[in-house]
Protein backbone atom coordinates (compact mmCIF):
# COMPACT_ATOMS: atom_id res chain seq x y z
CA UNK A 1 0.00 0.00 0.00
CA UNK A 2 1.21 3.84 0.22
CA UNK A 3 1.34 5.98 2.89
CA UNK A 4 2.39 9.93 3.18
CA UNK A 5 3.08 11.76 0.06
CA UNK A 6 3.78 8.85 -2.33
CA UNK A 7 1.91 8.48 -4.96
CA UNK A 8 -0.74 5.57 -5.33
CA UNK A 9 0.05 3.74 -8.72
CA UNK A 10 -2.67 1.88 -10.70
CA UNK A 11 -3.11 -0.67 -13.19
CA UNK A 12 -5.83 -1.27 -15.63
CA UNK A 13 -6.54 -4.37 -17.51
CA UNK A 14 -9.44 -3.40 -20.32
CA UNK A 15 -10.34 -0.52 -21.84
CA UNK A 16 -13.68 -0.02 -22.44
CA UNK A 17 -15.31 1.23 -19.37
CA UNK A 18 -11.80 1.88 -18.07
CA UNK A 19 -10.82 4.26 -20.79
CA UNK A 20 -14.17 6.48 -20.65
CA UNK A 21 -14.45 6.54 -16.97
CA UNK A 22 -12.08 4.79 -14.79
CA UNK A 23 -8.65 6.43 -16.30
CA UNK A 24 -10.08 10.12 -16.01
CA UNK A 25 -11.38 9.66 -12.46
CA UNK A 26 -7.97 8.36 -11.57
CA UNK A 27 -5.94 10.45 -13.07
CA UNK A 28 -8.40 13.25 -11.41
CA UNK A 29 -7.07 12.69 -7.86
CA UNK A 30 -3.95 14.28 -6.81
CA UNK A 31 -1.36 11.46 -6.15
CA UNK A 32 -2.90 8.52 -7.92
CA UNK A 33 -0.87 7.66 -11.32
CA UNK A 34 -1.94 5.26 -13.84
CA UNK A 35 1.03 3.54 -14.91
CA UNK A 36 -0.24 0.64 -16.58
CA UNK A 37 -2.65 -0.36 -19.01
CA UNK A 38 -3.36 -3.88 -20.92
CA UNK A 39 -5.91 -4.79 -23.54
CA UNK A 40 -5.96 -8.54 -25.36
CA UNK A 41 -5.47 -6.25 -28.32
CA UNK A 42 -2.01 -4.48 -28.24
CA UNK A 43 -2.77 -2.06 -30.90
CA UNK A 44 -5.80 -1.15 -28.42
CA UNK A 45 -3.72 -0.89 -25.14
CA UNK A 46 -1.15 1.05 -26.87
CA UNK A 47 -4.20 3.85 -28.12
CA UNK A 48 -5.17 4.35 -25.09
CA UNK A 49 -2.28 4.67 -23.20
CA UNK A 50 -1.30 7.29 -25.77
CA UNK A 51 -4.69 9.19 -25.59
CA UNK A 52 -4.57 9.05 -21.95
CA UNK A 53 -0.65 9.51 -20.88
CA UNK A 54 -0.75 6.44 -19.62
CA UNK A 55 3.52 5.05 -19.62
CA UNK A 56 3.10 1.27 -20.62
CA UNK A 57 0.53 -0.64 -22.60
CA UNK A 58 0.69 -4.19 -22.68
CA UNK A 59 -1.18 -6.94 -24.22
CA UNK A 60 -0.64 -9.08 -21.55
CA UNK A 61 -2.76 -8.59 -18.30
CA UNK A 62 0.02 -10.54 -16.11
CA UNK A 63 2.49 -7.51 -17.31
CA UNK A 64 0.23 -5.60 -15.17
CA UNK A 65 -0.21 -8.03 -12.07
CA UNK A 66 3.78 -8.39 -11.79
CA UNK A 67 4.65 -4.87 -11.83
CA UNK A 68 6.11 -4.07 -8.42
CA UNK A 69 4.92 -0.53 -8.80
CA UNK A 70 1.04 -0.95 -9.01
CA UNK A 71 -0.34 -0.94 -5.85
CA UNK A 72 -3.83 -1.49 -7.33
CA UNK A 73 -4.93 -3.63 -10.44
CA UNK A 74 -8.12 -2.43 -11.83
CA UNK A 75 -10.12 -5.39 -13.61
CA UNK A 76 -12.83 -4.25 -16.57
CA UNK A 77 -12.75 -7.22 -18.69
CA UNK A 78 -15.41 -9.66 -19.72
CA UNK A 79 -16.91 -11.70 -16.86
CA UNK A 80 -15.27 -15.24 -17.29
CA UNK A 81 -11.90 -13.75 -17.04
CA UNK A 82 -12.14 -12.12 -13.42
CA UNK A 83 -11.57 -15.54 -11.34
CA UNK A 84 -7.93 -15.71 -12.99
CA UNK A 85 -7.38 -12.01 -12.63
CA UNK A 86 -8.36 -11.73 -9.73
CA UNK A 87 -6.88 -14.56 -7.89
CA UNK A 88 -3.52 -13.78 -9.73
CA UNK A 89 -3.75 -10.18 -8.42
CA UNK A 90 -4.20 -10.78 -4.56
CA UNK A 91 -1.62 -13.48 -4.39
CA UNK A 92 0.80 -10.45 -5.64
CA UNK A 93 -0.04 -9.01 -2.60
CA UNK A 94 -2.13 -5.72 -4.83
CA UNK A 95 -5.42 -4.48 -3.82
CA UNK A 96 -7.98 -4.96 -6.38
CA UNK A 97 -11.42 -3.72 -8.00
CA UNK A 98 -12.78 -5.72 -10.21
CA UNK A 99 -16.07 -4.82 -12.24
CA UNK A 100 -19.34 -6.88 -11.91
CA UNK A 101 -20.52 -9.21 -12.42
CA UNK A 102 -18.02 -10.77 -9.85
CA UNK A 103 -17.59 -14.20 -11.97
CA UNK A 104 -19.64 -16.46 -14.03
CA UNK A 105 -20.87 -18.48 -11.14
CA UNK A 106 -20.85 -18.48 -7.08
CA UNK A 107 -18.36 -21.24 -7.22
CA UNK A 108 -16.04 -18.98 -8.41
CA UNK A 109 -16.93 -15.53 -6.81
CA UNK A 110 -16.51 -17.80 -3.37
CA UNK A 111 -13.21 -18.82 -4.67
CA UNK A 112 -12.08 -14.86 -5.53
CA UNK A 113 -13.55 -13.77 -2.23
CA UNK A 114 -11.69 -17.03 -0.20
CA UNK A 115 -8.39 -15.74 -1.93
CA UNK A 116 -8.34 -12.02 -0.96
CA UNK A 117 -9.25 -12.78 2.77
CA UNK A 118 -6.23 -15.38 2.87
CA UNK A 119 -4.08 -12.44 1.40
CA UNK A 120 -5.48 -10.14 3.61
CA UNK A 121 -5.71 -7.41 0.82
CA UNK A 122 -8.83 -4.75 -0.32
CA UNK A 123 -10.86 -6.59 -2.97
CA UNK A 124 -13.70 -4.37 -3.58
CA UNK A 125 -16.23 -5.05 -6.71
CA UNK A 126 -17.24 -1.81 -9.08
CA UNK A 127 -20.53 -0.95 -7.65
CA UNK A 128 -19.97 2.44 -7.77
CA UNK A 129 -23.15 3.41 -7.67
CA UNK A 130 -23.09 2.70 -3.98
CA UNK A 131 -21.34 5.95 -3.70
CA UNK A 132 -23.99 8.30 -4.91
CA UNK A 133 -25.20 10.72 -2.17
CA UNK A 134 -28.64 9.93 -3.70
CA UNK A 135 -28.60 6.40 -3.23
CA UNK A 136 -26.55 7.30 -0.02
CA UNK A 137 -29.20 9.42 1.53
CA UNK A 138 -31.27 6.88 0.76
CA UNK A 139 -30.19 3.96 2.92
CA UNK A 140 -29.86 6.63 5.53
CA UNK A 141 -33.56 7.00 5.83
CA UNK A 142 -34.37 3.67 4.86
CA UNK A 143 -32.32 2.59 7.99
CA UNK A 144 -33.59 5.53 10.51
CA UNK A 145 -36.93 3.85 10.09
CA UNK A 146 -38.64 6.57 8.91
CA UNK A 147 -40.18 5.19 6.35
CA UNK A 148 -41.73 2.61 8.66
CA UNK A 149 -42.00 -1.23 8.14
CA UNK A 150 -40.32 -1.41 4.97
CA UNK A 151 -42.85 -3.77 2.94
CA UNK A 152 -41.82 -3.17 -1.33
CA UNK A 153 -38.89 -2.40 -2.80
CA UNK A 154 -38.85 -2.02 -7.44
CA UNK A 155 -36.00 -1.83 -9.77
CA UNK A 156 -36.41 -0.75 -13.13
CA UNK A 157 -34.10 -0.24 -15.85
CA UNK A 158 -35.27 0.46 -19.25
CA UNK A 159 -33.02 1.14 -22.41
CA UNK A 160 -32.89 0.04 -26.52
CA UNK A 161 -29.41 0.08 -26.71
CA UNK A 162 -30.04 -4.19 -27.58
CA UNK A 163 -32.94 -3.60 -29.55
CA UNK A 164 -31.70 -3.09 -33.30
CA UNK A 165 -30.39 -6.59 -34.61
CA UNK A 166 -27.72 -4.44 -36.39
CA UNK A 167 -25.68 -4.62 -33.49
CA UNK A 168 -22.63 -7.38 -33.77
CA UNK A 169 -22.11 -10.54 -31.92
CA UNK A 170 -19.59 -9.93 -29.16
CA UNK A 171 -18.82 -11.43 -25.76
CA UNK A 172 -22.17 -9.98 -24.50
CA UNK A 173 -23.98 -12.26 -26.62
CA UNK A 174 -22.55 -15.21 -25.26
CA UNK A 175 -23.92 -16.34 -21.62
CA UNK A 176 -20.45 -18.77 -21.74
CA UNK A 177 -18.25 -15.34 -21.41
CA UNK A 178 -20.77 -13.66 -18.81
CA UNK A 179 -23.18 -11.93 -21.55
CA UNK A 180 -26.09 -11.06 -20.42
CA UNK A 181 -28.38 -8.06 -19.22
CA UNK A 182 -28.40 -10.66 -15.97
CA UNK A 183 -25.05 -9.53 -15.48
CA UNK A 184 -24.55 -6.26 -16.40
CA UNK A 185 -27.38 -4.82 -15.09
CA UNK A 186 -28.62 -7.34 -12.68
CA UNK A 187 -25.66 -7.32 -10.61
CA UNK A 188 -25.98 -4.03 -9.89
CA UNK A 189 -29.97 -4.33 -9.37
CA UNK A 190 -29.54 -6.89 -7.04
CA UNK A 191 -26.59 -5.48 -5.04
CA UNK A 192 -28.98 -2.05 -5.13
CA UNK A 193 -31.43 -4.02 -2.93
CA UNK A 194 -29.49 -5.50 -0.47
CA UNK A 195 -27.33 -2.11 0.11
CA UNK A 196 -30.55 -0.02 0.68
CA UNK A 197 -32.44 -2.42 2.54
CA UNK A 198 -29.79 -4.51 4.53
CA UNK A 199 -31.27 -7.83 4.28
CA UNK A 200 -30.64 -10.45 2.11
CA UNK A 201 -32.89 -12.41 0.03
CA UNK A 202 -34.41 -15.93 1.03
CA UNK A 203 -36.39 -16.96 -1.79
CA UNK A 204 -36.61 -16.01 -5.65
CA UNK A 205 -38.46 -16.18 -8.60
CA UNK A 206 -36.99 -15.12 -12.23
CA UNK A 207 -37.57 -15.34 -16.16
CA UNK A 208 -35.18 -14.73 -18.15
CA UNK A 209 -35.07 -13.38 -22.56
CA UNK A 210 -33.86 -13.22 -25.51
CA UNK A 211 -35.98 -11.20 -27.75
CA UNK A 212 -32.49 -11.08 -30.38
CA UNK A 213 -31.64 -14.67 -30.93
CA UNK A 214 -29.24 -13.81 -33.57
CA UNK A 215 -26.40 -11.30 -34.34
CA UNK A 216 -23.75 -11.19 -37.25
CA UNK A 217 -20.25 -11.26 -36.71
CA UNK A 218 -17.90 -8.47 -36.92
CA UNK A 219 -15.49 -10.38 -38.57
CA UNK A 220 -17.32 -13.11 -41.06
CA UNK A 221 -20.82 -11.29 -41.02
CA UNK A 222 -22.29 -14.77 -40.30
CA UNK A 223 -25.23 -15.16 -37.66
CA UNK A 224 -24.14 -16.49 -34.81
CA UNK A 225 -26.58 -17.35 -31.98
CA UNK A 226 -26.83 -14.83 -29.29
CA UNK A 227 -27.22 -17.13 -25.83
CA UNK A 228 -27.42 -14.78 -23.20
CA UNK A 229 -30.27 -12.54 -22.20
CA UNK A 230 -32.16 -8.78 -23.20
CA UNK A 231 -34.31 -9.19 -20.64
CA UNK A 232 -34.72 -9.66 -17.10
CA UNK A 233 -38.40 -9.71 -14.83
CA UNK A 234 -37.42 -11.11 -11.41
CA UNK A 235 -39.07 -11.33 -7.78
CA UNK A 236 -37.18 -11.36 -4.66
CA UNK A 237 -38.51 -12.34 -1.11
CA UNK A 238 -36.95 -11.14 2.00
CA UNK A 239 -38.77 -12.46 4.46
CA UNK A 240 -41.26 -11.27 6.86
CA UNK A 241 -43.61 -10.08 4.16
CA UNK A 242 -40.66 -7.94 2.41
CA UNK A 243 -40.94 -8.42 -0.98
CA UNK A 244 -38.82 -7.07 -4.47
CA UNK A 245 -39.35 -6.66 -8.00
CA UNK A 246 -37.08 -6.23 -10.70
CA UNK A 247 -37.66 -5.33 -14.71
CA UNK A 248 -34.74 -4.63 -16.75
CA UNK A 249 -34.42 -4.54 -20.34
CA UNK A 250 -32.00 -3.88 -22.79
CA UNK A 251 -34.85 -3.90 -26.00
CA UNK A 252 -37.47 -1.36 -24.63
CA UNK A 253 -37.97 1.66 -26.53
CA UNK A 254 -38.99 5.09 -24.96
CA UNK A 255 -36.62 7.03 -22.78
CA UNK A 256 -34.37 5.59 -20.75
CA UNK A 257 -35.00 4.65 -17.46
CA UNK A 258 -33.00 3.44 -14.15
CA UNK A 259 -35.35 3.75 -11.16
CA UNK A 260 -35.20 2.44 -7.35
CA UNK A 261 -37.96 2.37 -5.57
CA UNK A 262 -38.72 2.08 -1.49
CA UNK A 263 -41.88 1.54 -0.36
CA UNK A 264 -43.02 1.55 3.62
CA UNK A 265 -46.13 2.24 5.88
CA UNK A 266 -44.91 5.81 6.04
CA UNK A 267 -44.06 6.41 3.01
CA UNK A 268 -41.79 5.67 0.13
CA UNK A 269 -38.48 6.83 -1.49
CA UNK A 270 -37.85 7.25 -5.30
CA UNK A 271 -33.82 7.44 -6.72
CA UNK A 272 -33.38 8.02 -10.20
CA UNK A 273 -29.46 9.12 -11.06
CA UNK A 274 -28.42 12.04 -8.89
CA UNK A 275 -32.22 12.94 -7.75
CA UNK A 276 -34.06 11.36 -4.53
CA UNK A 277 -37.73 11.81 -4.27
CA UNK A 278 -39.86 11.12 -0.81
CA UNK A 279 -43.31 10.68 -0.96
CA UNK A 280 -45.63 10.83 2.98
CA UNK A 281 -48.49 8.13 2.97
CA UNK A 282 -51.76 10.16 2.03
CA UNK A 283 -49.41 13.01 0.40
CA UNK A 284 -50.47 11.73 -3.41
CA UNK A 285 -46.87 13.28 -4.37
CA UNK A 286 -43.49 12.52 -4.66
CA UNK A 287 -41.40 15.84 -3.32
CA UNK A 288 -37.48 16.59 -3.87
CA UNK A 289 -34.87 15.09 -0.86
CA UNK A 290 -32.34 17.65 -0.43
CA UNK A 291 -28.89 16.85 -1.72
CA UNK A 292 -25.14 18.11 -2.11
CA UNK A 293 -24.81 20.11 -5.10
CA UNK A 294 -22.71 17.96 -7.89
CA UNK A 295 -19.70 19.00 -8.53
CA UNK A 296 -17.94 19.13 -11.93
CA UNK A 297 -16.83 15.92 -13.81
CA UNK A 298 -13.41 15.32 -14.93
CA UNK A 299 -12.64 16.11 -18.15
CA UNK A 300 -13.60 14.05 -20.82
CA UNK A 301 -15.87 11.94 -18.70
CA UNK A 302 -19.62 11.15 -19.86
CA UNK A 303 -22.37 12.60 -17.92
CA UNK A 304 -23.62 9.57 -16.71
CA UNK A 305 -24.18 8.24 -12.92
CA UNK A 306 -22.20 5.55 -13.32
CA UNK A 307 -19.57 7.91 -13.96
CA UNK A 308 -20.03 10.29 -11.20
CA UNK A 309 -20.56 7.24 -8.72
CA UNK A 310 -17.25 6.17 -9.88
CA UNK A 311 -15.51 9.69 -9.17
CA UNK A 312 -16.67 9.30 -5.33
CA UNK A 313 -15.89 5.64 -5.29
CA UNK A 314 -12.64 6.30 -6.65
CA UNK A 315 -12.06 9.37 -4.12
CA UNK A 316 -12.34 6.86 -1.42
CA UNK A 317 -10.42 3.66 -2.68
CA UNK A 318 -7.42 6.33 -2.99
CA UNK A 319 -8.05 7.28 0.97
CA UNK A 320 -8.42 3.13 1.79
CA UNK A 321 -4.92 2.50 0.37
CA UNK A 322 -3.26 5.75 1.57
CA UNK A 323 -4.30 5.04 4.92
CA UNK A 324 -2.90 1.22 4.37
CA UNK A 325 -7.07 0.55 5.13
CA UNK A 326 -8.00 -3.79 4.38
CA UNK A 327 -11.48 -2.34 3.96
CA UNK A 328 -14.06 0.47 2.98
CA UNK A 329 -16.86 1.28 4.56
CA UNK A 330 -19.79 1.15 2.05
CA UNK A 331 -18.09 -0.36 -0.78
CA UNK A 332 -18.98 -3.71 -2.14
CA UNK A 333 -16.32 -6.20 -1.06
CA UNK A 334 -15.50 -9.65 -2.75
CA UNK A 335 -17.56 -11.35 -0.31
CA UNK A 336 -20.97 -9.27 -1.16
CA UNK A 337 -20.11 -9.91 -4.88
CA UNK A 338 -20.57 -13.58 -3.52
CA UNK A 339 -23.36 -12.80 -2.44
CA UNK A 340 -24.52 -10.94 -5.34
CA UNK A 341 -23.54 -14.07 -7.65
CA UNK A 342 -25.67 -16.04 -5.36
CA UNK A 343 -28.60 -14.28 -6.24
CA UNK A 344 -27.71 -14.35 -9.51
CA UNK A 345 -27.42 -17.43 -9.98
CA UNK A 346 -30.82 -18.48 -8.09
CA UNK A 347 -32.42 -16.36 -11.20
CA UNK A 348 -30.95 -18.21 -13.61
CA UNK A 349 -32.22 -21.69 -12.04
CA UNK A 350 -35.16 -20.11 -11.38
CA UNK A 351 -35.97 -19.65 -15.17
CA UNK A 352 -34.45 -22.68 -16.38
CA UNK A 353 -36.67 -24.74 -13.34
CA UNK A 354 -39.56 -22.93 -13.65
CA UNK A 355 -40.11 -22.03 -10.06
CA UNK A 356 -38.95 -20.33 -7.04
CA UNK A 357 -35.18 -21.06 -5.49
CA UNK A 358 -34.76 -20.80 -2.23
CA UNK A 359 -31.25 -19.38 -1.28
CA UNK A 360 -30.92 -21.15 1.55
CA UNK A 361 -30.30 -24.48 -0.18
CA UNK A 362 -28.39 -23.38 -2.91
Amino acid sequence: MTTGAQPLRVGIIGTGFARSTQVPAFKSIPGVEVVSIASSRLERAEQVARELGIPHATQDWRDVVRDPSVQLVSIVTPPHLHREMAIAAVHADKAVLCEKPTALEAAEAEIMWMAAEQRGVLALMDHELRFLPSRQRMREIIQSGELGTIHHARVRYRSDNRAGPGRPWDWWSDVARGGGLLGAIGSHAVDALRFLLGREPVEVLGVLATHIPARADAQTGEARLVTSDDEVQALLGFGAGLTAAMSLSAVEPGKPMHVVEVFGTRGGLRVEGLELLRADVGGRKWEPVALPAPESLPEGMPESEWARGFVQYAHAIAEALRAGARTLAGAATFEEGWRNQRVLDAIRRSHTERRWIPMGRL
